[in-house]
Order: C-alpha cells, then sequence, then structure tokens
C-alpha cells in the first residue's frame, strides 16, 4: 500500500543558514584546541591604529611604509629619523588591553588555547595575563632593540630615552652599527624557529580563530589554509573583508572588543 502524501505537493522550504556569530560560537564552543591567530584589528580599540584599514598608518601615509623596510632603514638615515620618531610618539607606550584581548586569556584559563600566534608587536596580550608560553610574536616586538652589527640587544625604552635627550639616530653603544627595533620588517626573514612553532599550532588544532587580521601578509595568512587542510573548522572575525573568508565556516564582522568577548561567553 502506498504512503499516503500528506503534503500539498510544494517543495519543502530550504532552511534559514545559521547566523554566523551563533555558528561562530557553537564551534569555539566545541573546539578542544584552539589556535587563535590576532593581527592588527584587535589592537584598534585600545588605540593603536592598524596598518592597511580605511583609516591605518600607511593609508593614510604610503610613505610611512618605507619605516617598516628594510633595504630603505638600513640605507637611508632620513628613515631611520623618522622610524625613530614614530616610535617616540607611539600609541603603543598608552595602550591598555580591551576585553579582546581579555577574552583570550579566558580561553587560555580554560586550558583549550593551543597557541595565540599574533602578527601584532605592542605586547598587549601578554600585558593582559596571557603566558609568554603560548604567545607567539610572528613579527618579533616593538619593545626592543638589536643592532645590525654585533646583535647587542636592549630594551626599547632606554633607547628611546638617548632619542628624547637628542640623539635622532642612536646607534649602538658598543660597535657603532645601527640599531633597529626587534621587530620583523618587510625584506626580513621570519625567525625559523617562531615559523616551526606557528605551522605547528595551525597543524594541531581543531579549530583556527582569525581575529582583526587582513590575513594578506605571508606566512601568517597561509596558516589558515593549512589549518584547513588539516581538518580544523575556520572561524574568522574581523572588521573588513579577507581573502580567506570563503574558505571559512564561520565569517563574523563588526567591533572585535565587543565581538570576541560574546562569542567565547558561550565557551566551557
Amino acid at each position: 500500500m502506498a504512503a499516503t502524501d500528506l503534503t500539498d505537493g510544494s517543495p519543502e522550504p530550504e532552511p534559514e543558514p545559521e547566523h554566523a556569530a551563533a555558528l561562530a560560537a557553537r564551534l569555539l564552543t566545541g573546539g578542544r584546541r584552539v589556535t587563535v591567530l590576532t593581527g592588527a584589528g584587535i589592537s584598534t580599540d585600545s588605540g593603536i591604529p592598524d596598518f592597511r584599514g580605511p583609516n591605518g598608518v600607511w593609508t593614510r601615509n604610503p610613505r610611512a611604509e618605507r619605516t617598516s623596510t628594510l633595504a630603505d632603514y638600513l640605507t637611508d638615515e632620513r628613515v631611520r629619523v623618522e622610524a625613530w620618531r614614530n616610535r617616540l610618539t607611539s600609541p603603543v607606550w598608552d595602550a591598555r588591553p580591551n576585553r579582546g584581548h581579555r577574552a583570550l586569556l579566558d580561553l587560555e584559563r580554560q586550558g583549550r588555547l593551543r597557541a595565540l600566534l599574533t602578527q601584532n608587536v605592542d605586547g598587549l596580550h601578554q600585558q593582559a595575563g596571557s603566558s609568554p608560553a603560548v604567545v607567539v610574536e610572528l613579527h618579533g616586538s616593538m619593545r626592543g632593540v638589536r643592532c645590525r652589527g654585533c646583535g647587542a640587544g636592549g630594551p626599547m625604552t632606554a633607547a628611546l630615552d638617548r632619542v628624547r635627550t637628542g640623539e635622532v639616530d642612536p646607534h649602538c653603544t658598543d660597535c657603532g652599527g645601527i640599531l633597529k627595533s626587534t621587530t620583523v620588517s618587510f625584506g626580513e626573514r621570519l625567525d625559523p624557529d617562531v615559523v616551526r612553532r606557528a605551522r605547528e599550532a595551525a597543524l594541531d588544532c581543531d579549530v583556527l580563530l582569525a581575529v582583526g587580521s587582513t590575513l594578506t601578509v605571508k606566512p601568517a595568512a597561509a596558516l589558515v589554509p593549512l589549518a584547513k587542510r588539516s581538518g580544523a573548522a575556520i572561524v574568522i572575525v574581523n572588521g573588513e573583508a579577507t581573502p580567506y573568508d570563503a574558505v571559512a565556516d564561520a565569517v563574523v564582522r563588526g567591533s572585535i572588543s565587543d565581538l570576541l568577548p560574546r562569542l567565547l561567553a558561550t565557551v566551557g
């Protein structure tokens, strides 16, 4: 006997897609090993402008990008003088961690943060309380200096004190070589050990959460497809579209310091 058809013959309506924020929260809730990749967008609410956004440092002043290009920095004293002037007046020194940084600290305290990979050089994750053991600074830190000649290093604060006393381009006190912040400039090789740790964290996670990154600079951006191929869910939280939105499982746009605490509030 044929089954009775109780429908009117019209096709079943397609289910509404899950809201992006709800899906992101569900994926993060289920994550046991979450690797986080952060970019400049997580620090903008702390008063540190990003570089490539609509109001970014390099968007407003393309010439400023020369101070972050190694060849220009090493060969042009004017670039170094501008770089030291920018370091002296950087908003980093007065910035404080925001709710986005603290939300990631909560994730670490839950024991589910595999690693915190950051493209930022501001040190705000550590200031928020994140353990140096889990923070991987892909592009170095602006809180230190190193001589390009002899390799001697020291705190940025000491070098900036010399700038305040009139040294517009302070050189190494040991050998007279050029001093540079311990950030990674364009044209400069990333620390191989840092790259190895980042790749391992991308391969060994069940969720990769990319926060506040334009995902345009490699090798950091390449961690997203690497994690995807390894079976991880990809969640992107950013103010603007990224090149990897199409491969992500959930994309949430808006203010990171508002969104991130809400997305992670349901976790644990």
